[in-house]
């Protein structure tokens, strides 16, 4: 999950647009390309792949293939709101289109905060096991065990508040480097897969067996996994949001955003591949650092000559710090645009006099996100990266639903003259299979902390829509008595 324009968001889309404040329209195919596969390939493909091996086996593959297939639907409905509604608010400005309920327009847009909460959770977490590990080959005594981690994670969420406080404005060119050092580091992994195959040292036969820890039917596993899965293939939605930026969207977004979406996935497809070639069968649920991800094993077994533990950490850290970095500068400017517009407490819009950064909502997602940290490692046994981010695909696949069901309400809209326009039945499946991914059947009894999770971040949510709404009414009520 990446940019965000906040003022859009606080808006709602429901304000008129002054001549010449709109943003400056820079960004061309290749660019928004780029900044698309940036959005989406980040801490997923790190966090998640071992655990879609363990649930499926050989057959790794087929749940990031499904993941983008469900992806690609809600997608196209995407595409026709954003050339319908080219503005950058994203999902809630289209929720508030449709239903026209400002309850319902800040559940979403609590609801996309939160999962970016959640992400960058994961996403320290993953950037502390692997400096830990990095770490721990220069000096012997340092930690690994869990609550090393945990205590790593909340370490970095501090660095992230600290950065966020300065008021880092998104850089397309860092953005961009960091891009390409991911899809670097995923070039490597496809490599050692390559080779291991032309070596003859993985059995290709193992990519159609399909295998399961547990006495669990191929159905069943399968949409476990592909739950799991769509942790990876999250980031397209908040593409949207650089549609005022764009210098044609409704030529370009289209055909760029699929373009991206397939890229992706058959990047991701190939890792799978990889980890199912050079991962022996029965360490495919327990790699060396589980919080780490699997594809340090990878790397370790598949190029032994690599000295792996000293380097691919760090590499690691470089490509997954960023998003942690995006989505807590994400989740803050949200909370502060709701402040802002009376839908949160008030003193969630209060800035720094000199840096003019939102304090009071960075030092509130902050504490959230390092308060995830600490529950989920006392109360989960699945580790805080399946948690969290099993979580944050759950937030996102509930958001999606509601996507694909407003994109249905509002065909009784007239049609934009070269708009984008997607089939009728592809928001009808794609909000029917993101709520069937949402029920209790695609997870684990493990992994049902992940509705507990994001129960606890609404309730908060609602909580303090509550006492806002009470005080506003309290406010406004004694206005009145005065006045009389």
């Amino acid at each position: 999950m990446a940019q965000l324009n906040t003022e859009a968001v606080a808006a709602i889309g429901d304000a008129p647009r002054e001549h010449g404040t709109g943003l400056k329209r820079v960004i061309g195919p290749k660019l928004l390309l780029l900044l698309i596969i940036g959005d989406i390939i980040g801490a997923g493909i790190f966090a998640i792949t071992g655990r879609v091996a363990g649930q499926v086996g050989g057959v790794a593959w087929l749940p990031f293939l499904l993941a983008f297939v469900i992806a690609t639907l809600t997608a196209f409905s995407y595409l026709e709101l954003v050339t319908k509604y080219p503005q950058a608010a994203g999902a809630a400005l289209y929720a508030h289109k449709a239903f026209r309920v400002h309850f319902v327009t800040f559940i979403i847009a609590f609801a996309v905060a939160s999962s970016g909460i959640t992400s960058a959770a994961t996403s320290a977490t993953l950037v502390g096991k692997n400096l830990l590990i990095g770490l721990g080959q220069f000096f012997e005594s340092v930690p690994q065990d869990a609550t090393a981690t945990m205590f790593a994670a909340i370490a970095i969420i501090l660095v992230l508040a600290l950065v966020n406080l300065r008021g880092v404005g998104e850089s397309v060119k860092f953005n961009l480097v960091l891009t390409l050092v991911t899809i670097a580091i995923m070039a490597v992994i496809i490599l050692i897969g390559i080779i291991a195959i032309a070596q003859g040292n993985g059995d290709v036969s193992r990519l159609i067996v399909f295998e399961t820890p547990e006495d669990r039917g191929a159905f069943a596993a399968v949409t476990m996994a592909t739950a799991i899965a769509f942790f990876a293939m999250v980031g397209f939605e908040d593409s949207v949001n650089l549609v005022e930026e764009c210098k044609d969207p409704q030529r370009d977004f289209p055909r760029i955003m699929l373009t991206g979406l397939g890229i992706c996935a058959i990047v991701y497809m190939l890792v799978a591949v990889t980890v199912i070639m050079v991962i022996p069968p029965g360490d495919l649920l327990n790699p060396k650092n589980p919080d780490a991800g699997i594809l340090l094993d990878v790397v370790r077994i598949g190029a032994p000559g690599i000295p792996v533990d000293a380097i691919f950490p760090f590499l690691t850290v470089f490509a997954v710090v960023n998003t942690a970095l995006i989505n807590m500068l994400m989740a803050s400017r949200l909370l502060y645009g709701m402040a802002k517009q009376d839908v949160l407490p008030k003193a969630l819009s209060k800035v720094l006099p000199k840096r003019r950064s939102p304090w009071v909502a960075i030092v509130f997602s902050t504490l959230l996100a390092v308060g995830l940290v600490v529950y989920v490692n006392l109360n989960s046994d699945d580790g805080i990266v399946g948690a969290l981010g099993g979580t944050t695909g759950l937030l996102l696949l509930c958001v999606f639903a509601v996507v694909n069901i407003a994109l249905l309400v509002l065909r009784r809209e007239p049609r934009i003259e070269g708009g984008f326009r997607a089939p009728t039945v592809i928001p009808i499946l794609g909000a029917a299979l993101s709520l069937f991914l949402i029920g209790p059947w695609a997870r684990s009894v493990e992994d049902w902390i992940q509705y507990e999770i994001a129960g606890l971040l609404l309730a908060i949510g609602v909580g303090l829509w509550a006492v806002t709404w009470a005080v506003t009414f309290f406010r406004r009520w004694r206005a009145v008595g005065r006045g009389a």
